[in-house]
């Protein structure tokens, strides 16, 4: 009884340094996020039905719209399992204008996975910060000329802003 309480206590104890360490503000990115957050916030998005297909790149941020897990019909399995009452939906793109390194940001927290040639793509780089309006996250993906798929999951809204831009 005395251990179970003990473990309860630190626990208690440490949950407040578990959400200390969520970085809290636009200047607590790793990178500069002006050009992200300027697309994600732009009032000129154009919006997506999940599943939608793009034949390019779009020269700037999208608003997808999201449905639930199970309506969302997903082409693969989220890496990270989506949590009751939560969004999801995709958006796949026949081409990058040129291969390299792009960002992908998010206006909202959510789960991104990017196929490719038949792969799971794992992002080069990853920042993220609560308290910055119009952007939550951005990740740094190497992709080629090749289509590839994006997925979002475990999204709290039924919409989300995307910007996929060429990394600077």
């Amino acid at each position: 009884m005395r251990a179970t309480l003990l473990v309860a206590l630190l626990l208690l104890c440490a949950a407040p340094a578990w959400a200390a360490e969520e970085p809290s503000g636009c200047d607590k990115f790793k990178w500069p996020i002006d050009r992200e957050r300027a697309a994600l916030t732009a009032p000129d998005r154009a919006k997506l039905a999940s599943g939608a297909e793009l034949a390019a790149l779009p020269p700037g941020a999208v608003t997808l719209a999201l449905l639930s897990p199970a309506d969302a019909k997903l082409p693969a399995p989220p890496e990270r399992a989506p949590r009751e009452g939560t969004f999801a939906g995709f958006a796949s793109v026949k081409s990058a204008p040129k291969a390299g390194l792009y960002t992908i940001s998010l206006s909202a927290g959510g789960w991104v996975d990017v196929m490719q040639d038949g792969h799971l793509l794992k992002p080069k780089a990853f920042s993220g910060a609560t308290d910055c309006d119009g952007i939550r996250k951005t990740m740094k993906y190497e992709l080629s000329t090749s289509p590839f798929v994006l997925q979002v999951s475990g999204s709290k809204e039924d919409s989300i802003s995307i910007a996929i831009l060429p990394a600077e």
